[in-house]
């Protein structure tokens, strides 16, 4: 059986373990971690005064500290080195009529994350079997998802909002819907860089009304496959194929 040194395991643990402090910047003097977060640095990781863990800020931030003070609801440490790292070549913005089990929900919000993912609007549309979200709980999912990936960068998850309210303010983006017609695959029309903002709707579509409403601003059908998909997965598969355009 392989035993690992002290000096291994600190090696390991801090190239595998990223924290979240949203305030963290170049210039930051003394920082303190949240109480969650300073119970799993000493608990669970059992780090001592003068280890070093990464931390980021979700926005591109990166920066190594060095612990002054481990307690066990509190924990302080200095930044001894950041650096910044360079946003994904694209923006996507998925708005995505919430699924009736919460549990697909935030599947699909934890594995977008990992994926590369800007922002998520929650949409409530006209066929919604769920209309309400609980909003902390899922930026909490996204933060979680964030440090598990090693990502720089936070998704925002915007307020639960009408799908009428979302199409007359963010005009220009592309619609995946299940009705009939000639829809271009969303890997033919998608590029690996610039902004795209795509519409997933709910478990019984999105309704007639609706659909010519994202036509009239200027939403273009797109089809992601031949199957028919649970919303979640239309949502995930979307967020991989942009991905996969910008590599």
């Amino acid at each position: 059986m392989l035993v690992l040194t002290r000096q291994l395991q600190l090696v390991y643990q801090f190239n595998m373990d990223l924290f979240y402090l949203s305030e963290l910047n170049q210039t930051t003097g003394e920082l303190v971690f949240s109480k969650k977060e300073s119970k799993h640095i000493n608990k669970v990781l059992r780090k001592k005064q003068g280890d070093k863990v990464r931390t980021t800020n979700g926005k591109g931030l990166e920066a190594t500290i060095e612990l002054t003070i481990v307690g066990t609801n509190q924990v302080h440490g200095n930044i001894v080195e950041a650096k910044m790292h360079q946003p994904l070549p694209y923006q996507l913005h998925i708005a995505i009529a919430p699924t009736k089990n919460n549990s697909r929900l935030e599947w699909f919000l934890e594995k977008a994350t990992e994926i590369g993912i800007h922002q998520i609007t929650p949409l409530l549309c006209a066929h919604s079997e769920r209309k309400t979200i609980k909003q902390e709980r899922l930026e909490k999912i996204i933060a979680a998802a964030l440090k598990q990936s090693q990502q720089f960068y936070l998704p925002k998850l915007n307020s639960l909002t009408t799908f009428d309210s979302f199409v007359q303010e963010n005009a220009n983006g592309m619609i995946a819907h299940c009705r009939e017609g000639i829809k271009p695959s969303l890997f033919s029309v998608a590029s690996g860089n610039g902004n795209h903002t795509i519409l997933i709707g709910p478990e019984g579509d999105f309704s007639e009304a609706e659909i010519a409403l994202a036509l009239a601003h200027n939403y273009q059908p797109i089809g992601l496959g031949n199957q028919r998909l649970r919303t979640e997965t239309a949502a995930l598969v979307a967020c991989h194929t942009i991905a996969l355009k910008a590599h």
